[in-house]
């Protein structure tokens, strides 16, 4: 038994790595806008389609398909931005939300209008070797792969954000953003910034997706986007560490559940945490309460 949750462990640091990518850009979002991102999945789909585009048609290796996909859809998520999102940023809130919606579908429906419905199968970057660790549990390449380019995407996210003068602006306007440009910090970069780095993460998380799960199509990033939205409010959203731990955690709590119980309940354990977490712990794990601007 102890082998078994070992193992069930392992698979669950691979699917957790995926949705702490992806709930960061959600964070991130929210602590500068106060905005849920909700075309973020879609994001992460795009991402997915772009490597899939670099490994299948041009034929790159994987780190040239890994940063290609990233500036992309980088560059994808500052256009929204400056687009969408910042003719409303004085606007009441429903109008974003909506507009994340409307951007959401839009994206859907442009893949499906231009790839087709067609599921696609990401071509196979990394040579699938098998390793045992101690106890006998078993592991992938594929796995270790995705561990360490998640593992080392994160810690330099934490870097960015906590010792350069660029986090130290992201951090100031998540505290008050209308009376930063009185003290010379440029919000709209800071923004754009924190659109484009969210976008990047999606986009990885995408390819890391490919790597573990080879098909995707138009709508992969509905639920997957959904789940990460749960993982960072469980993990507190706002909080750069807390979209980690909560993706972790969401990964945990399904890969265990299908290990011990119908697959069927996967889903509902995962929504019901959220909504017992929020019943005793409104702010996440590691939120914090934000004040009313007036």
């Amino acid at each position: 038994m102890a082998f078994y949750i070992a193992q069930q462990i392992v698979n669950a640091l691979q699917l957790g790595s995926v949705y702490a990518l992806i709930a960061l850009g959600y964070s991130m979002v929210y602590g500068v806008l106060r905005l849920i991102n909700f075309a973020h999945g879609d994001i992460f789909m795009v991402g997915a389609f772009l490597g899939f585009f670099a490994a299948a048609v041009l034929r790159w290796p994987f780190v040239a398909t890994l940063l290609f996909s990233m500036v992309a859809t980088a560059a994808l998520g500052v256009t929204i931005e400056r687009l969408a999102y910042r003719p409303l940023r004085d606007a009441p809130r429903v109008s974003a939300v909506i507009t994340a919606l409307g951007i959401g579908l839009f994206l859907e429906h442009f893949t499906l209008a231009t790839v087709g419905a067609q599921p696609r199968q990401i071509p196979r970057m990394i040579p699938m070797h098998f390793y045992t660790l101690p106890g006998d549990i078993g592991f992938s390449s594929t796995q270790a792969v995705i561990l360490a380019v998640a593992l080392v995407l994160m810690l330099a996210l934490d870097l960015f954000v906590n010792r350069t003068l660029m986090g130290m602006a992201m951090r100031a306007i998540s505290w008050d953003i209308r009376h930063l440009p009185l003290m010379g910090v440029p919000v709209n970069r800071v923004i754009s910034l924190t659109f484009a780095i969210g976008s990047a993460l999606a986009a990885a998380g995408g390819i890391l997706v490919g790597l573990a799960y080879p098909i995707i199509d138009p709508y992969m990033g509905i639920l997957v986007g959904w789940k990460a939205f749960v993982a960072a409010v469980v993990g507190g959203i706002g909080s750069i560490r807390g979209a980690m731990l909560g993706g972790y955690i969401l990964a945990a709590t399904e890969v265990l559940v299908a290990a011990f119980l119908p697959s069927t309940y996967r889903d509902f354990v995962a929504f019901s945490l959220l909504l017992l977490l929020l019943v005793f712990k409104p702010t996440g794990l590691m939120g914090r309460v934000w004040a009313q601007k007036v």
